[in-house]
């Protein structure tokens, strides 16, 4: 069998069931796609190792009859995910030479499922970032390019490792973080899909934390039932994980029917803002219709206080990651600055965070330490917790209403160039989160998958928002809009 780095999960699946294929061809060939793209920087630490180890045992299971849906799959694993003795640094210099000695539950599950582990990917240092240029391993690149021009482009962030090594078929699937939309727009960026599942429904523990209450896990993959798929073994309760919700977990793959009838989409009017690209405007309204030819119906809702939804986001994140990150601090694990002569525990706190925490990051902890200090804290911080109630009442109301679904662009743009953004005012930046962070504000389901190319070549996406612990009917509206869009394109390979 040929291409095998670009068959889907269900694809590769079927062939490892059936017995055209082994664990160990899959993983050998995903070896040597990544080892000939290094040009994209997505993986940055590889457990050939350790894949062949797991690959070998995910044939033996194959053969004996014990084969869930992901045994034998080679997947990425976000940086983000400690990965027992494997460097798992959050692409941050501060976490230099870490190397847990225990597993997240997310990898846990993946590997008890069969799952094989290529290596780690590139990200934005702990999550924060739009364009995974903030990492200490250097941006990775998307493997889309403009028609006509060699110009590197991001894979979007903070998951643009796992956006890239997905889109260039260097794995069949990977895993992602969501804290703000870092699933779903590299997702939209590189024409792949991303969801991010309802606050709670993913374990949390051994994430790299970022945001506490914002932060979700969730796959990006080649597809919608290949997200289906993974997501089924990534999620369930995990009693270590506080927030961890106690509910069973459907078979998500069972429920992509196809079948929308008599489903009800809204279409937010806030999200129509202004200075909206044309191409944005346009494949939204070809959604819309796409998913009404399916037999939905279209109704347009009010999501009102959408327009604090930035500000109230780059509040409560910069004051959680304030919070979670004072852990680094080069005492017991990571790095640890050198020091002069008389130096004492507080030059090598000031040292070490120095030396170690990036600009994106050092700029966002020393956001979120004003917002929650004294004389600021009711001004900002707990401002910013009433609208983000008032944002999550929005959403409440539109589905208690009857609405199903809520359809919304995933990106304000293609993928724009590396370094186009970076060294421009932060805020420009933040804005490319504009259509994704009131989902994590509130909670809520949300899936981005490819609808089109735009006048370069490159792919535009669009989001489903969901209602709470409803993934399955938010998939099978997914599918029913991938059904429709037909997108099959793919990157010219450059690399």
């Amino acid at each position: 069998m040929s291409d095998l780095t670009k068959l889907k999960i269900s694809e590769a699946r079927d062939a490892l069931r059936k017995g055209d294929v082994t664990s160990a061809e899959l993983t050998d060939a995903c070896l040597g796609a990544i080892d000939g793209a290094g040009a994209l920087n997505a993986f940055v630490h590889q457990t050939a190792d350790i894949a062949r180890a797991q690959a070998a045992a995910a044939d033996t299971r194959i053969k004996a009859g014990d084969a869930p849906s992901l045994c034998g799959i080679p997947l990425g694993i976000k940086d983000v995910f400690c990965t027992k003795g494997v460097p798992s640094q959050a692409a941050s210099s501060i976490l230099e030479g870490f190397k847990p000695e225990y597993e997240s539950t997310v990898t846990s599950q993946l590997f008890n499922d069969g799952a094989v582990m290529l290596g780690k990917l590139n990200m934005d240092e702990f999550a924060m970032g739009s364009s995974n240029e903030n990492t200490c391993y250097g941006a990775s690149i998307n493997p889309w390019r403009r028609e006509g021009d060699d110009t590197p482009l991001t894979p979007g962030g903070s998951s643009g490792g796992s956006a890239a090594a997905v889109a260039a078929d260097l794995c069949l699937g990977a895993t992602g973080t969501d804290t703000g939309g870092s699933i779903r727009q590299p997702a939209a960026f590189t024409g792949i899909t991303g969801i991010k599942p309802t606050y709670g429904r993913c374990s949390r523990w051994g994430i790299v934390a970022y945001a506490s209450s914002l932060d979700q896990a969730g796959p990006m993959t080649k597809d919608v039932r290949d997200a289906a798929i993974m997501l089924q073994a990534m999620a369930g309760h995990d009693p270590k994980d506080s927030t961890s919700a106690d509910l069973a977990v459907p078979d998500f793959e069972a429920m992509l029917t196809g079948d929308i009838r008599g489903k009800k989409i809204g279409i937010p009017r806030e999200y129509q803002v202004d200075g909206m690209p044309d191409e944005i405007a346009s494949i939204w309204a070809e959604g819309r219709k796409m998913l009404q030819d399916a037999g939905a119906e279209i109704v347009d809702v009010s999501l009102p206080h959408t327009k604090y939804a930035l500000p109230t986001y780059y509040v409560i994140a910069p004051a959680e990651a304030s919070s979670n990150l004072a852990r680094y601090d080069g005492v017991r694990f990571g790095l640890r600055a050198a020091l002069g002569t008389g130096d004492g525990i507080t030059e090598m706190y000031e040292k070490t965070r120095a030396e170690g925490f990036g600009d994106e990051v050092k700029r966002r902890i020393m956001v979120g330490t004003y917002v929650l200090s004294a004389g600021f804290y009711d001004a900002y911080y707990n401002k910013a917790r009433k609208v983000r109630t008032l944002i999550k009442k929005d959403f409440e109301d539109v589905f208690a209403a009857g609405v199903d679904a809520i359809l919304a662009p995933a990106t304000p743009s293609s993928a724009f160039g590396i370094g186009e953004m970076k060294d421009a005012d932060p805020v420009k930046m933040y804005l490319n989160d504009v259509f994704t962070v009131t989902l994590n504000l509130a909670g809520l389901p949300g899936v981005a998958v490819p609808a089109g190319l735009d006048k370069q070549g490159l792919p535009l996406g669009l989001q489903l928002i969901g209602r709470p612990w409803e993934e399955g009917d938010l998939l099978n509206t997914a599918y029913a809009l991938e059904q429709a869009a037909g997108f099959v394109s793919k990157p010219a390979k450059w690399w």
